[in-house]
């Protein structure tokens, strides 16, 4: 019986969450209503007294705040712009090269900001009205500014991989570590795949009516190219910042919340120096930092009244011995787990389905005898394809946002051939385990 309601409790969510309602909301009302069948008044005053507290007092989860912090003041020092020209710089000249350019800049801000909705936004509001003025079509534009913003769940610092290490007792510098390169072969793979989507482009994406006025320009583009030492320059800082955040946390010079703290003073003394506060931009960052990590926390104790009436109910335990009943190996379980994750990255955003299924899953692959760290980034690396997943990828919905122009259609086909290097990526993981692992175990983690 006790089971039966928590596998209905766990349909519920995914009902309500489909349903658009928010998924924290759904995860705490779910919560209290099974914590109440299944332990009656009892259950009731534990789960909405103590649990709370609970879920957002630990002092670990002081990096959470942090790191949003972090990612808010470097979007106030116009970071993005800077990573923008410089990737360009690098890689513009090629067939496709500022949907590459996009790529890379993502992958730099990411590094820095941890978030990728901030990130897509970000990139995406100087990244599309330069593509389209280069003639890129609006298909590939959106898809390399959607695919693009995944790279901030992956790339270090990550919010969601601090929730992983939180929840399943793990180290978030060994989290960290195993994310880097996994983090550098995502972005080669978008790289790739804008510039197979950019193949019936000519030089530089131009549309051939534009592609002569580009010639016409080419004194004052060389002159920009001239420039290319001081655009260099330019984000030597932003260079410095990340290595001093990750390379602090890989050394065992600081520990994640005081690498946070570092980080998020770093950006806030850029956005200074940059000239990105102010006015009243110093108050908006302190609220955006402020509504972002309430909004993260308020998820958390959902999750955490839902988790706590999962876990009562045996849902885990009887998932665990359904995997042994049946004899599953390791390969089969983690096949079974990467197709449940695309299926219900389709409905849900990323944050919500780490919280939601992790505390579940967990035993099942303690008791595989699966790596926890590299299932970790696997588990990341899926959830991050959620993101640009049709019907509800949260990245599309942002690009929208940002550029009501957008048609969502054209959004969706223009991340197809991004999709597309996910699932090699996924495959490339599973089979290379040790391009996840290499780099924790050489630090010493």
């Amino acid at each position: 019986m006790d089971l039966t309601i928590g596998v209905l409790g766990f349909v519920a969510v995914l009902v309500l969450g489909i349903l658009r309602v928010p998924v924290a909301v759904a995860m705490a009302v779910v919560g209290l209503a099974g914590g109440a069948a299944l332990g009656g008044l009892d259950g009731i005053l534990y789960l909405s007294g103590t649990l709370p507290y609970d879920a957002v007092s630990p002092y670990g989860l002081s990096v959470v705040p942090l790191f949003v912090m972090m990612g808010v003041f470097a979007g106030r020092a116009g970071l993005s712009r800077a990573l923008y020209d410089v990737a360009d710089l690098l890689v513009g000249r090629f067939r496709g090269g500022l949907a590459m350019a996009t790529i890379g800049a993502s992958a730099g801000f990411g590094a820095i900001c941890g978030s990728s909705l901030a990130t897509c936004a970000t990139i995406g509001k100087v990244a599309l009205p330069e593509m389209r003025r280069h003639g890129y079509p609006d298909d590939l534009a959106a898809g390399a500014v959607a695919a693009g913003g995944t790279l901030g769940v992956l790339i270090p610092p990550s919010v969601i991989i601090v929730l992983y290490a939180l929840i399943t007792e793990q180290s978030i510098g060994a989290l960290f570590a195993a994310a880097l390169v996994p983090g550098l072969i995502a972005t080669l793979y978008y790289m790739i795949a804008a510039r197979i989507s950019a193949r019936r482009l000519p030089r530089r994406g131009e549309r051939p009516q534009e592609a002569a006025q580009k010639r016409d320009n080419y004194p004052e583009e060389a002159a920009q190219k001239r420039g290319g030492g001081l655009r260099l320059l330019a984000i030597a800082d932003i260079v410095v910042l990340f290595g001093l955040v990750i390379g602090g946390i890989y050394a065992g010079l600081f520990s994640p919340t005081e690498a946070a703290a570092i980080g998020a003073g770093g950006a806030a003394l850029l956005a200074w120096v940059r000239g990105g506060l102010k006015g009243g931009e110093l108050r908006g960052a302190m609220v955006e930092t402020a509504l972002t990590s309430g909004m993260i926390f308020l998820i958390l104790i959902g999750a955490a009244l839902f988790n706590y009436f999962v876990e009562t109910s045996g849902l885990p335990q009887a998932l665990v011995g359904a995997i042994a009943a049946a004899g599953l190996g390791q390969l089969e379980v983690i096949l079974l787990l990467v197709a449940f994750y695309l299926v219900l990255g389709c409905f849900m955003d990323s944050m919500s389905m780490v919280l939601l299924t992790v505390p579940a899953v967990f035993p099942l692959i303690q008791a595989s005898g699966i790596d926890p760290i590299w299932f970790g980034i696997l588990l990341v690396t899926v959830v991050e394809l959620g993101l640009i997943t049709p019907p509800i990828g949260m990245n599309l919905f942002v690009l929208k946002g940002i550029d009501a122009r957008l048609d969502l259609g054209v959004v969706i086909r223009g991340v197809l051939p991004f999709i597309g290097a996910d699932v090699v990526r996924v495959v490339t993981l599973i089979a290379l385990p040790q391009v996840v692992l290499f780099l924790p175990h050489l630090l010493g983690f």
